[in-house]
């Protein structure tokens, strides 16, 4: 049931469009979670299926690689989207409670009500690059 493969790379504008029409039009707050895995890590395709089992319609769940993903959390502000993210990391650690040792990096890039402009080039470094990195 795993889905373990990338999603389109040239639907990300599209969905990043989507969370920035939101922000500017409607001044909706957006949240945009960057989760990374160490390279072969088997756990972490199973740990994005889950939460994108939970997530309300409206939230969104895009594979970069195997070991990648975003998550875009929208009418939510980084501390609302922080929660989130705990509550889903603890339900699918008892989940998968014989998995001791998960590691998986988690970045959080906020989108202001009202933005007008974002772009891959923004989010992806921010999410997935730096040495402030957060390792939960």
């Amino acid at each position: 049931m795993s889905h373990s493969g990338a999603d389109d790379p040239r639907k990300l504008r599209d969905v990043l469009a989507r969370t920035q029409t939101l922000a500017a039009q409607h001044d909706v707050a957006s949240v945009v979670v960057g989760f990374g895995a160490r390279e072969g890590d088997l756990l972490f395709p199973d740990f994005v299926s889950f939460l994108e089992s939970e997530l309300r319609v409206e939230d969104q769940i895009f594979r970069l690689t195997r070991e990648r993903a975003l998550l875009f959390l929208r009418d939510v502000d980084e501390a609302q989207a922080r929660s989130v993210v705990e509550r889903l990391r603890a339900a699918f650690e008892r989940e998968f409670p014989g998995r001791a040792g998960f590691v998986v990096d988690i970045r959080y890039f906020a989108i202001a009500p009202g933005s007008a402009s974002i772009s891959v080039k923004q989010v992806l470094p921010a999410v997935f690059a730096g040495e402030d990195d957060e390792t939960d």
